[in-house]
């Protein structure tokens, strides 16, 4: 566990002057993941406060108030506190430009958090100073490995009652099997929390908390031979307990390496509390330092620079009804290479068609800005009439696509129903939408779609977000009846053959929006039972059909 490198000031960005190179070593994307009420949206909030991209962070705490957190735009997400949407937000600070992935903590939403991560060029892992590693956490930092992506952890809350920081080091090595490095030291931990003491600089940031959480908390900076740094040491009882840490953590000091560390093999730790501004401002700049510009991106011809001259990206996500009041829809672009400018035209690769670019938004939040250029890493909005595609490349020149954003198959099944037949037409407009959004997959018991609709996602969280918003987006109340089956796979063969799999015990037979046969199973045995039974029928975790060049399979 050594401590820091050299002074990390040097590698800040040149003054850009408009030249790709120097737009793209000025950029900064990355997503911050962790488990459910970490503090997940009041770091994001902190980061934006202390960007300067707002005044006043909302608080998730206070339902009645009419601030929020700004990373979460949904009705529903302001109502419970919780994020069930990634978000991309965009900001300027000490010469970086800055897009922020705000992801789902939520198990339920972890497809659209695996997607995002395919759009970020590194994480910010946050843990709970009093719980540290937890399920989710876990799961989401595998998705991140997988990548490859370099991994800064933010230890939070630890003006509560927590794990000393010792044992959350030794945690995060044991449990993720990743070399932890301190960055900062608390000082003091829970009611005795004062502050940070930076290890690189040798010295302590003292905070005093503001009335409100939402301001910026004031803070005092003393050298590590400050008279004063030992009078709060001697104060809250750690006067030779903090030096013999650090003494300890001197010990292992030098051995930094920057390509572990790019690589996702090893990670800086620091140690804050969001909610009161405690180390956050500290962390950020430091974070700036140390993550990557963005670099290659993969794709089924190779590597593609991000100084190519021409440009190029992929869509991640797709959201509709961003603004209620117009009902519009947005695809969510990470660009990869090349310099967009307003009003060019590229063609989409998975489909042929050229489509001409010209609105083009950024978001903090609701809050939307006109694009007129924007660089790699930089995440911008398309204004989607129904054309694009989660998965989808575009690009100025060439016929390439890039690799895979993640498709998982549903693991949970309704029936909808509603009362109104006169809003039969609503309420397949919504699902439709919102399934192109990639949250549900839409299912009907026969090819032409006119009995009952079935809807799978991946959680069951899903479905309370998937009623919400008919009623409040589409205006439906609609029933969703729960439905025993937790497998499914698209089939293919002989269609009498096919046909048959509706009479097997335990087995449904449905259709897709492609109209293509699925089989959902109760349970394991049916699936194992039809697949031994049938073994001229193929059985696919995803539709051959909508199986998308840019996409892939995690079924």
């Amino acid at each position: 566990m050594p401590l820091e490198m050299n002074d990390p000031a040097d590698n800040r960005p040149a003054p850009s002057h408009g030249d790709l190179a120097s737009e793209i070593r000025r950029r900064r994307t990355f997503a911050i993941i962790s488990h459910p009420d970490a503090g997940k949206t009041t770091l994001t909030e902190k980061l934006l406060l202390y960007g300067g991209a707002i005044h006043m962070a909302g608080s998730i705490k206070s339902r009645k108030a009419t601030r929020y957190a700004t990373s979460d735009w949904m009705e529903i997400e302001r109502q419970r506190g919780i994020s069930v949407t990634s978000s991309a937000l965009q900001f300027e600070y000490d010469g970086f430009a800055i897009n922020l992935l705000d992801t789902p903590g939520h198990k339920d939403f972890s497809e659209d958090t695996y997607r995002t991560l395919e759009a970020a060029d590194s994480v910010i892992m946050l843990l709970d100073g009093a719980k540290g590693i937890e399920p989710q956490t876990l799961k989401l930092f595998e998705v991140a490995r997988l990548r490859n992506l370099p991994i800064v952890t933010f230890i939070n809350k630890v003006d509560r009652e927590s794990l000393p920081p010792l044992t959350l080091l030794s945690e995060i090595e044991k449990n993720l099997s990743i070399r932890a490095f301190p960055k900062n030291w608390p000082v003091g931990m829970g009611r005795t929390f004062r502050g940070v003491f930076d290890l690189s600089r040798r010295r302590a940031h003292l905070y005093s908390a503001r009335e409100h959480g939402g301001a910026r908390s004031e803070e005092e900076i003393v050298g590590g031979n400050d008279p004063k740094l030992d009078a709060i040491l001697s104060e809250i009882g750690l006067q030779s307990e903090f030096w013999d840490e650090l003494e300890l953590l001197d010990a292992d000091a030098g051995i930094w390496d920057d390509g572990q560390f790019k690589s996702g093999n090893v990670t800086p730790v620091f140690f804050g509390s969001a909610l009161n501004n405690f180390g956050v401002e500290v962390f950020l700049k430091s974070f700036l330092d140390l993550s990557p510009s963005p670099g290659p991106h993969m794709s089924d011809m190779g590597p593609i620079p991000p100084d190519n001259e021409h440009f190029s990206g992929f869509i991640f996500k797709i959201q509709a009804n961003m603004d209620p009041q117009h009902r519009d829809r947005f695809a969510f672009l990470r660009i990869c290479s090349g310099r967009f400018r307003k009003g060019m035209s590229a063609r989409n690769v998975n489909t042929g068609q050229e489509v001409r670019l010209s609105k083009t938004l950024q978001f903090m939040g609701q809050k939307r800005e006109s694009v007129e250029e924007a660089f790699p890493g930089d995440i911008i909005g398309l204004h989607d009439p129904g054309i694009f595609h989660i998965g989808d490349t575009l690009a100025e020149k060439g016929d390439f696509v890039y690799e895979g954003i993640p498709h998982f198959s549903p693991e949970f099944f309704v029936r909808v129903q509603i009362a109104d037949p006169l809003k039969r037409k609503h309420l397949r407009k919504g699902l439709f939408q919102i399934a192109e959004e990639g949250a549900i997959q839409i299912f009907t018991l026969d090819t032409e779609g006119e009995r009952d609709v079935l809807v799978g996602a991946v959680g069951q969280l899903q479905f309370d977000v998937l009623k919400f918003r008919l009623e409040h987006e589409y205006k439906v109340r609609a029933k969703l009846e729960p439905m025993n089956y937790d497998r499914v796979r698209w089939v293919t063969g002989n269609p009498e053959m096919v046909a048959n799999l509706s009479s097997t015990l335990d087995t449904l037979l449905v259709y897709d929006r492609e109209k293509m046969p699925v089989a959902l199973f109760r349970n394991e045995w049916a699936l194992r039972y039809v697949v031994d039974k049938y073994p001229s029928i193929g059985f696919h975790g995803t539709s051959p059909r909508t199986f998308r060049k840019g996409t892939a399979n995690r079924s």
